[in-house]
């Protein structure tokens, strides 16, 4: 199916990179109309759960050649290395402990008896930090999100708790689309087209997109099933209706491709059960998997405490204030107070009944300094040179180079603006 779109692209490809020996930049980048010098857009495009290894397997042409002929790099994610953390950071330039979506399960003790899940838009859990699209929009730059979570947020503004569709103030960006997996990967593409079609005046300058699919196979079938692979190279082919689309409405961008984290290979007798370790009565889960965040019953800290604090085959567990530097992570009140994190390939749940739903051949969340929790990371456009590959580096750094790339001033962050200094045409 793939080769319908990107056959006549790579055609061109290839016969340009015969006759200047490098596979062009412009393949990414088309030029200006010379009915309209279009200035160039960013788009950032996250792949959830791509691996940087998942290039070169002749399954994604398309991402192969945006690589060769701009920046790419195997990035670091935040920790946890899960899903709404990451995609949090990378539009916020801060860490998870810093801008508050910790995990994509949690509890805050404001809000007693109230839990965030991947459905929560109350920007009272948000709020913490502004996204780029806010800070673009108050800038008077336009944006656009397709699927970006998080960017159905009303960010900033407040929600009644016993009226729940009653927000006040509050910024989104000035397209917006609610998350729906159902719809194609190409079909997300062409609605970004379809922003860029219009007059100049109402055409965003700053436009994020999100495919969802290679995770779920990656979750579902594991990191290197053939069933994955064939996922990458579906959506290899929505990346290059994008950049076909681009090329028909002569529309130059910088296109600024991640992912969220990489994924591990799992299987459903790689657990550790903590109802063998001490009485399941003894702690409270707010959420298992790859890691447990949990809290010690009243009057049970010590014990507690005394059991899981430390190292266990496949197995740590750490109080909140001793959780390792190098995670960054244990300052923010929505942490609980003791974090048990599996080794590779292992899932810390509560009891049998969880390890019998503990059936997913691939999983994430793990230490993000683990080569199969790489992300992928690849940034072609005007604004880059041509085949550089740099050094991992952590994802916090990313907002500030969108932020340079929309000519904004980004907000305080963790990130630094200086790794890509080598890398840009400006």
């Amino acid at each position: 199916m793939i080769g319908r779109y990107l056959a006549p692209l790579l055609a061109a490809l290839a016969l340009s990179a015969c006759s200047t020996g490098a596979l062009p930049r412009s393949a990414a980048v088309p030029p200006p109309a010379a009915t309209e010098a279009r200035a160039p857009v960013t788009i950032l495009i996250s792949i959830d759960g791509f691996r940087p290894d998942y290039l070169g397997k002749g399954n994604s042409p398309m991402l192969d050649a945006l690589a060769a002929g701009g920046v790419s790099a195997a990035m670091r994610p935040s920790f946890p290395s899960k899903t709404f953390p990451n995609h949090w950071t990378l539009v916020t330039g801060l860490r998870p402990d810093h801008h508050g979506i910790v995990a994509n399960k949690m509890e805050d003790p404001a809000r007693p008896g109230e839990v965030f899940t991947m459905a929560t838009e109350d920007p009272f859990w948000w709020n913490a930090a502004p996204p780029l699209w806010v800070t673009a929009e108050q800038a008077g730059v336009r944006s656009a999100t397709m699927f970006w979570p998080g960017s159905v947020v009303n960010w900033g503004g407040t929600r009644d708790r016993e009226w729940p569709n009653d927000l006040e103030g509050g910024t989104r960006p000035h397209d917006w689309q609610a998350f729906a997996q159902a719809m194609p990967s190409e079909q997300r593409t062409r609605a970004l087209i379809d922003w860029l079609r219009r007059p100049a005046d109402a055409r965003p300058r700053f436009l994020a997109l999100y495919f969802d699919a290679i995770d779920t196979a990656g979750h579902r079938f594991g990191p290197a099933a053939p069933e994955t692979a064939a996922v990458v190279a579906e959506v290899d082919g929505a990346i290059a209706t994008l950049v076909e689309g681009l090329r028909s409405i002569d529309q130059p961008a910088n296109l600024v491709i991640v992912a969220d984290h990489g994924m591990a290979a799992a299987s459903a007798d790689r657990v550790v059960r903590l109802d063998t370790m001490l009485p399941a009565a003894d702690i409270r889960i707010v959420e298992s998997g790859v890691y447990a965040g949990l809290f010690p019953a009243p009057g049970r800290e010590a014990a507690v405490e005394k059991v899981l604090i430390g190292r266990h085959p496949h197995m740590e567990c750490w109080r909140k204030a001793e959780i390792p530097a190098r995670f960054h992570y244990g300052t923010n009140t929505r942490i609980p107070p003791i974090l048990c994190l599996a080794d590779l390939g292992w899932r810390v749940v509560a009891d049998a009944a969880a390890q019998a739903k503990a059936t997913s051949l691939g999983e994430h969340g793990y230490d993000p300094t683990l080569p199969d929790m790489a992300a992928l990371f690849i940034a072609n456009g005007p604004a880059f040179r041509a085949g550089a590959t740099l050094p991992g580096f952590d994802n916090v750094d990313v907002y500030p180079l969108l932020a340079k790339l929309i000519g904004v001033t980004p907000g305080a962050n963790d990130g630094t603006a200086t790794t890509f200094d080598g890398v840009l045409t400006r």
